[in-house]
Protein backbone atom coordinates (compact mmCIF):
# COMPACT_ATOMS: atom_id res chain seq x y z
CA UNK A 1 0.00 0.00 0.00
CA UNK A 2 1.29 3.46 -0.89
CA UNK A 3 2.18 5.88 1.90
CA UNK A 4 1.27 9.56 2.17
CA UNK A 5 3.20 11.77 4.59
CA UNK A 6 1.18 13.73 7.14
CA UNK A 7 2.42 17.03 8.53
CA UNK A 8 -0.01 18.20 11.25
CA UNK A 9 1.45 21.57 12.22
CA UNK A 10 -1.27 22.63 14.65
CA UNK A 11 -1.24 26.43 14.46
CA UNK A 12 1.30 28.58 12.66
CA UNK A 13 1.86 32.30 11.97
CA UNK A 14 -0.34 33.74 9.24
CA UNK A 15 2.28 33.80 6.49
CA UNK A 16 3.68 30.38 7.39
CA UNK A 17 0.19 28.85 7.17
CA UNK A 18 0.41 29.71 3.45
CA UNK A 19 4.13 29.36 2.72
CA UNK A 20 4.27 25.86 4.20
CA UNK A 21 2.59 24.21 1.21
CA UNK A 22 4.42 26.44 -1.27
CA UNK A 23 7.69 25.34 0.32
CA UNK A 24 6.77 21.65 0.30
CA UNK A 25 5.91 21.97 -3.39
CA UNK A 26 9.02 23.91 -4.39
CA UNK A 27 11.28 21.55 -2.45
CA UNK A 28 9.67 18.46 -4.02
CA UNK A 29 12.02 16.01 -5.71
CA UNK A 30 11.15 12.82 -7.62
CA UNK A 31 11.57 10.80 -4.42
CA UNK A 32 9.66 13.20 -2.14
CA UNK A 33 6.53 11.58 -0.65
CA UNK A 34 3.06 12.88 -1.45
CA UNK A 35 2.09 15.03 1.53
CA UNK A 36 -1.02 16.19 3.37
CA UNK A 37 -0.45 19.28 5.53
CA UNK A 38 -2.90 20.32 8.25
CA UNK A 39 -2.54 23.76 9.82
CA UNK A 40 -4.57 26.60 11.35
CA UNK A 41 -3.44 30.24 11.48
CA UNK A 42 -2.29 31.44 14.89
CA UNK A 43 -3.78 34.88 14.18
CA UNK A 44 -6.40 36.26 11.77
CA UNK A 45 -5.41 37.49 8.31
CA UNK A 46 -6.71 38.10 4.81
CA UNK A 47 -5.58 35.92 1.91
CA UNK A 48 -6.01 36.82 -1.76
CA UNK A 49 -5.88 34.61 -4.86
CA UNK A 50 -2.84 34.59 -7.11
CA UNK A 51 -4.60 36.34 -10.01
CA UNK A 52 -6.28 39.07 -7.95
CA UNK A 53 -5.46 42.77 -7.74
CA UNK A 54 -5.23 43.41 -3.99
CA UNK A 55 -6.18 47.08 -4.28
CA UNK A 56 -9.41 46.21 -6.06
CA UNK A 57 -10.37 43.37 -3.75
CA UNK A 58 -9.32 44.32 -0.20
CA UNK A 59 -9.84 47.35 2.05
CA UNK A 60 -6.16 47.74 2.84
CA UNK A 61 -6.65 50.75 5.11
CA UNK A 62 -9.05 48.80 7.33
CA UNK A 63 -6.73 45.81 7.47
CA UNK A 64 -3.76 47.97 8.42
CA UNK A 65 -5.75 49.81 11.10
CA UNK A 66 -6.87 46.51 12.63
CA UNK A 67 -3.55 44.69 12.41
CA UNK A 68 -4.72 42.18 9.80
CA UNK A 69 -1.91 40.93 7.54
CA UNK A 70 -2.79 40.51 3.87
CA UNK A 71 -1.11 37.59 2.09
CA UNK A 72 -1.09 36.62 -1.59
CA UNK A 73 -1.07 32.88 -2.29
CA UNK A 74 0.00 31.08 -5.48
CA UNK A 75 -3.39 29.38 -5.77
CA UNK A 76 -6.35 30.92 -7.58
CA UNK A 77 -9.69 31.85 -6.04
CA UNK A 78 -10.94 34.87 -4.17
CA UNK A 79 -10.06 37.03 -1.19
CA UNK A 80 -11.00 35.49 2.15
CA UNK A 81 -10.68 36.29 5.85
CA UNK A 82 -9.05 33.43 7.76
CA UNK A 83 -8.62 32.66 11.45
CA UNK A 84 -8.47 29.75 13.91
CA UNK A 85 -12.01 28.74 12.98
CA UNK A 86 -10.61 26.81 10.02
CA UNK A 87 -8.21 23.89 9.66
CA UNK A 88 -6.48 24.09 6.29
CA UNK A 89 -5.96 20.85 4.39
CA UNK A 90 -3.15 21.21 1.85
CA UNK A 91 -2.31 18.36 -0.51
CA UNK A 92 1.12 18.49 -2.15
CA UNK A 93 1.22 15.56 -4.56
CA UNK A 94 3.19 14.41 -7.58
CA UNK A 95 0.85 15.19 -10.44
CA UNK A 96 1.10 11.69 -11.90
CA UNK A 97 -0.21 10.31 -8.59
CA UNK A 98 -3.55 12.07 -9.14
CA UNK A 99 -6.26 11.47 -11.76
CA UNK A 100 -5.19 12.89 -15.12
CA UNK A 101 -6.50 13.40 -18.62
CA UNK A 102 -6.41 16.36 -20.95
CA UNK A 103 -10.13 17.11 -20.77
CA UNK A 104 -11.15 16.69 -17.14
CA UNK A 105 -7.88 16.21 -15.26
CA UNK A 106 -8.19 19.14 -12.88
CA UNK A 107 -11.91 18.64 -12.33
CA UNK A 108 -11.28 14.98 -11.43
CA UNK A 109 -8.55 16.05 -9.02
CA UNK A 110 -10.97 18.44 -7.34
CA UNK A 111 -13.49 15.59 -7.04
CA UNK A 112 -10.84 13.41 -5.39
CA UNK A 113 -9.75 16.17 -3.02
CA UNK A 114 -13.28 17.19 -2.02
CA UNK A 115 -14.50 13.62 -1.41
CA UNK A 116 -12.92 13.16 2.07
CA UNK A 117 -14.11 16.64 3.11
CA UNK A 118 -17.67 15.74 2.11
CA UNK A 119 -17.48 12.33 3.79
CA UNK A 120 -16.10 13.87 6.99
CA UNK A 121 -18.99 16.31 7.19
CA UNK A 122 -21.46 13.52 6.47
CA UNK A 123 -19.99 11.37 9.23
CA UNK A 124 -20.54 14.31 11.59
CA UNK A 125 -24.20 14.55 10.56
CA UNK A 126 -23.84 17.39 8.05
CA UNK A 127 -25.42 16.65 4.66
CA UNK A 128 -22.55 17.99 2.52
CA UNK A 129 -22.15 17.52 -1.24
CA UNK A 130 -19.69 18.51 -3.94
CA UNK A 131 -21.00 21.42 -5.96
CA UNK A 132 -18.97 21.39 -9.16
CA UNK A 133 -16.44 22.57 -9.95
CA UNK A 134 -14.81 22.75 -6.52
CA UNK A 135 -17.15 23.91 -3.74
CA UNK A 136 -18.63 22.01 -0.79
CA UNK A 137 -22.29 22.82 -0.09
CA UNK A 138 -24.88 22.01 2.54
CA UNK A 139 -28.50 22.58 1.49
CA UNK A 140 -27.46 25.34 -0.90
CA UNK A 141 -24.99 26.95 1.50
CA UNK A 142 -21.24 26.89 0.98
CA UNK A 143 -19.19 25.25 3.73
CA UNK A 144 -15.90 25.48 1.90
CA UNK A 145 -14.19 26.09 -1.38
CA UNK A 146 -11.00 24.64 -2.78
CA UNK A 147 -8.17 25.77 -5.01
CA UNK A 148 -5.38 24.29 -7.08
CA UNK A 149 -1.99 25.23 -8.48
CA UNK A 150 1.00 23.71 -10.19
CA UNK A 151 4.11 24.62 -8.19
CA UNK A 152 7.37 23.04 -9.30
CA UNK A 153 6.88 19.28 -9.64
CA UNK A 154 3.80 19.34 -7.42
CA UNK A 155 0.10 19.63 -7.97
CA UNK A 156 -1.25 21.51 -4.95
CA UNK A 157 -4.87 21.23 -3.80
CA UNK A 158 -6.04 23.33 -0.86
CA UNK A 159 -9.21 23.81 1.16
CA UNK A 160 -10.38 23.70 4.75
CA UNK A 161 -12.58 22.18 7.40
CA UNK A 162 -14.90 24.97 8.49
CA UNK A 163 -15.42 24.86 12.24
CA UNK A 164 -16.46 28.54 12.37
CA UNK A 165 -16.31 31.66 10.21
CA UNK A 166 -16.40 35.36 11.08
CA UNK A 167 -18.79 36.65 8.42
CA UNK A 168 -18.89 40.19 9.77
CA UNK A 169 -15.14 40.63 9.47
CA UNK A 170 -15.14 38.95 6.06
CA UNK A 171 -17.65 41.53 4.83
CA UNK A 172 -15.60 44.35 6.34
CA UNK A 173 -12.23 43.50 4.81
CA UNK A 174 -13.51 43.38 1.23
CA UNK A 175 -13.28 46.45 -1.00
CA UNK A 176 -16.82 47.54 -1.87
CA UNK A 177 -18.33 50.67 -3.37
CA UNK A 178 -20.32 51.82 -0.30
CA UNK A 179 -21.81 50.70 3.02
CA UNK A 180 -25.06 49.62 1.40
CA UNK A 181 -23.05 47.23 -0.72
CA UNK A 182 -21.15 46.03 2.36
CA UNK A 183 -24.44 45.31 4.15
CA UNK A 184 -25.54 43.31 1.14
CA UNK A 185 -22.31 41.29 1.22
CA UNK A 186 -22.86 40.50 4.91
CA UNK A 187 -26.48 39.48 4.28
CA UNK A 188 -25.35 37.22 1.44
CA UNK A 189 -22.66 35.60 3.60
CA UNK A 190 -25.28 34.86 6.25
CA UNK A 191 -27.66 33.47 3.67
CA UNK A 192 -25.26 31.41 1.59
CA UNK A 193 -22.42 30.31 3.90
CA UNK A 194 -22.45 27.86 6.80
CA UNK A 195 -20.10 26.16 9.27
CA UNK A 196 -19.95 23.25 11.70
CA UNK A 197 -20.95 25.64 14.48
CA UNK A 198 -24.15 26.49 12.62
CA UNK A 199 -24.90 22.95 11.50
CA UNK A 200 -24.27 21.04 14.74
CA UNK A 201 -25.58 21.34 18.28
CA UNK A 202 -22.00 21.22 19.54
CA UNK A 203 -18.76 21.94 17.69
CA UNK A 204 -16.65 18.75 17.68
CA UNK A 205 -13.06 18.72 18.92
CA UNK A 206 -10.37 19.41 16.34
CA UNK A 207 -8.63 16.10 17.07
CA UNK A 208 -11.80 14.08 16.46
CA UNK A 209 -12.54 15.81 13.16
CA UNK A 210 -8.94 15.47 11.97
CA UNK A 211 -8.92 11.76 12.81
CA UNK A 212 -12.13 11.28 10.85
CA UNK A 213 -10.83 13.32 7.91
CA UNK A 214 -7.57 11.35 7.69
CA UNK A 215 -9.54 8.11 7.74
CA UNK A 216 -11.57 9.34 4.75
CA UNK A 217 -8.38 10.49 2.96
CA UNK A 218 -6.82 7.06 3.41
CA UNK A 219 -9.89 5.43 1.91
CA UNK A 220 -10.16 7.63 -1.15
CA UNK A 221 -6.40 7.56 -1.81
CA UNK A 222 -6.10 3.84 -1.03
CA UNK A 223 -3.05 4.79 1.04
CA UNK A 224 -1.63 4.69 4.53
CA UNK A 225 -1.39 8.18 6.06
CA UNK A 226 1.84 8.27 8.08
CA UNK A 227 3.05 11.09 10.35
CA UNK A 228 6.27 12.50 8.92
CA UNK A 229 8.86 15.19 9.47
CA UNK A 230 9.44 18.58 7.91
CA UNK A 231 12.83 18.46 6.18
CA UNK A 232 15.68 20.95 6.43
CA UNK A 233 15.35 21.74 2.71
CA UNK A 234 11.64 22.46 3.11
CA UNK A 235 12.29 24.71 6.11
CA UNK A 236 14.94 26.65 4.19
CA UNK A 237 12.51 27.29 1.32
CA UNK A 238 9.70 28.20 3.74
CA UNK A 239 11.90 30.70 5.60
CA UNK A 240 12.79 32.41 2.31
CA UNK A 241 9.13 32.51 1.27
CA UNK A 242 8.10 33.91 4.67
CA UNK A 243 10.22 36.94 3.80
CA UNK A 244 9.18 37.15 0.14
CA UNK A 245 5.45 36.86 0.85
CA UNK A 246 5.70 39.71 3.36
CA UNK A 247 7.03 42.18 0.78
CA UNK A 248 4.99 44.89 -0.85
CA UNK A 249 6.26 43.77 -4.26
CA UNK A 250 4.73 40.29 -3.87
CA UNK A 251 1.42 41.56 -2.52
CA UNK A 252 0.96 44.30 -5.11
CA UNK A 253 2.27 42.49 -8.19
CA UNK A 254 -1.15 42.76 -9.83
CA UNK A 255 -1.77 46.26 -8.48
CA UNK A 256 -1.77 47.97 -11.86
CA UNK A 257 -4.76 50.17 -11.20
CA UNK A 258 -6.15 52.36 -13.92
CA UNK A 259 -9.34 54.33 -14.11
CA UNK A 260 -12.16 52.59 -15.97
CA UNK A 261 -13.12 54.13 -19.30
CA UNK A 262 -10.67 57.04 -19.12
CA UNK A 263 -10.09 58.88 -22.38
CA UNK A 264 -6.40 59.73 -22.80
CA UNK A 265 -6.80 61.41 -26.18
CA UNK A 266 -8.95 60.95 -29.27
CA UNK A 267 -7.40 57.60 -30.20
CA UNK A 268 -6.58 56.14 -26.79
CA UNK A 269 -8.82 54.96 -23.95
CA UNK A 270 -8.12 53.05 -20.76
CA UNK A 271 -10.98 50.69 -19.89
CA UNK A 272 -11.82 48.21 -17.16
CA UNK A 273 -14.54 45.62 -16.83
CA UNK A 274 -15.44 42.16 -15.61
CA UNK A 275 -17.31 39.03 -16.61
CA UNK A 276 -18.69 36.44 -14.18
CA UNK A 277 -17.90 33.00 -15.61
CA UNK A 278 -18.93 29.71 -13.96
CA UNK A 279 -15.33 29.27 -12.79
CA UNK A 280 -14.94 32.73 -11.26
CA UNK A 281 -14.86 36.46 -11.91
CA UNK A 282 -12.58 37.67 -14.73
CA UNK A 283 -11.46 41.29 -14.44
CA UNK A 284 -9.66 43.10 -17.22
CA UNK A 285 -7.94 46.45 -17.48
CA UNK A 286 -6.74 47.47 -20.94
CA UNK A 287 -5.49 50.32 -23.07
CA UNK A 288 -7.29 50.64 -26.41
CA UNK A 289 -5.57 52.40 -29.32
CA UNK A 290 -7.89 53.02 -32.26
CA UNK A 291 -9.96 50.01 -31.23
CA UNK A 292 -7.02 47.66 -30.84
CA UNK A 293 -5.77 46.29 -27.53
CA UNK A 294 -2.50 47.66 -26.19
CA UNK A 295 -1.44 46.95 -22.62
CA UNK A 296 -3.82 44.51 -20.90
CA UNK A 297 -4.04 42.86 -17.48
CA UNK A 298 -6.31 40.00 -16.40
CA UNK A 299 -7.09 39.36 -12.74
CA UNK A 300 -9.82 37.66 -10.74
CA UNK A 301 -10.78 34.78 -8.47
CA UNK A 302 -10.36 32.01 -11.05
CA UNK A 303 -8.10 28.94 -11.13
CA UNK A 304 -5.58 28.89 -13.98
CA UNK A 305 -2.90 26.23 -14.40
CA UNK A 306 -0.13 26.83 -15.23
CA UNK A 307 -0.15 30.22 -13.53
CA UNK A 308 2.21 31.57 -16.21
CA UNK A 309 -0.61 31.17 -18.72
CA UNK A 310 -2.12 34.45 -17.54
CA UNK A 311 0.77 36.45 -18.98
CA UNK A 312 0.63 34.44 -22.21
CA UNK A 313 -3.10 35.17 -22.52
CA UNK A 314 -2.42 38.87 -21.99
CA UNK A 315 0.32 38.84 -24.63
CA UNK A 316 -1.88 36.96 -27.10
CA UNK A 317 -4.53 39.68 -27.33
CA UNK A 318 -2.21 42.67 -27.66
CA UNK A 319 -2.73 44.34 -31.03
CA UNK A 320 -5.99 42.48 -31.65
CA UNK A 321 -9.19 44.44 -32.43
CA UNK A 322 -11.99 44.24 -29.86
CA UNK A 323 -13.83 41.42 -31.59
CA UNK A 324 -15.17 38.38 -29.72
CA UNK A 325 -14.33 35.81 -32.35
CA UNK A 326 -10.81 37.03 -33.06
CA UNK A 327 -10.01 37.41 -29.35
CA UNK A 328 -11.39 33.95 -28.56
CA UNK A 329 -9.33 32.40 -31.36
CA UNK A 330 -6.10 33.95 -30.04
CA UNK A 331 -6.86 32.90 -26.47
CA UNK A 332 -7.89 29.41 -27.49
CA UNK A 333 -4.51 28.97 -29.22
CA UNK A 334 -2.76 29.70 -25.92
CA UNK A 335 -4.97 27.17 -24.13
CA UNK A 336 -4.03 24.48 -26.64
CA UNK A 337 -0.31 25.31 -26.83
CA UNK A 338 0.16 25.46 -23.05
CA UNK A 339 -2.34 22.76 -22.07
CA UNK A 340 -4.18 25.25 -19.85
CA UNK A 341 -6.59 23.96 -17.18
CA UNK A 342 -9.18 26.41 -15.84
CA UNK A 343 -12.31 24.71 -14.46
CA UNK A 344 -15.44 26.64 -15.36
CA UNK A 345 -13.42 29.15 -17.38
CA UNK A 346 -12.94 29.17 -21.15
CA UNK A 347 -11.05 31.40 -23.60
CA UNK A 348 -14.34 33.00 -24.61
CA UNK A 349 -14.86 34.23 -21.05
CA UNK A 350 -11.64 36.27 -21.16
CA UNK A 351 -12.73 37.62 -24.54
CA UNK A 352 -16.13 38.54 -23.12
CA UNK A 353 -14.51 40.47 -20.26
CA UNK A 354 -12.54 42.53 -22.79
CA UNK A 355 -15.59 43.22 -24.94
CA UNK A 356 -17.61 44.33 -21.92
CA UNK A 357 -14.81 46.58 -20.73
CA UNK A 358 -14.53 48.21 -24.16
CA UNK A 359 -18.28 48.80 -24.53
CA UNK A 360 -20.16 48.06 -21.29
CA UNK A 361 -23.43 49.57 -22.51
CA UNK A 362 -23.80 47.70 -25.80
CA UNK A 363 -21.86 44.49 -25.07
CA UNK A 364 -24.00 41.38 -25.10
CA UNK A 365 -23.02 37.76 -24.72
CA UNK A 366 -23.44 35.78 -27.93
Amino acid sequence: MRRVRLLDLGSAPAIRSQTVYHAAARAMRPDTPDTIILVSPAQPYVCIGFHQDVEQEVDLAYCEAHGLPVVRREVGGGAVYLDQGQVFSQWVFHEDHLPGGLERGLERQFELYVHPLVETYRALGIDAVLRPVNDVHVAGKKIGGTGAAQIGLARVLVGSLMFDFDKATMARVLKVSDEKMRDKVFESLNEYMTTMREQLAEVPAREAVISLYLEKCAQVLDAEIVSGSWTADEEAVAARLDTEFATREWLHQKGRRRGAGVKIHEDVRVVAGAFKAPGGLVRVTATLHRGRIGDVAFSGDFTLIPAAARESLEEAVRGVPVDRERLTARLDAVYREMGVSSPGLEPSHFAEAIVRAADPVNARSP
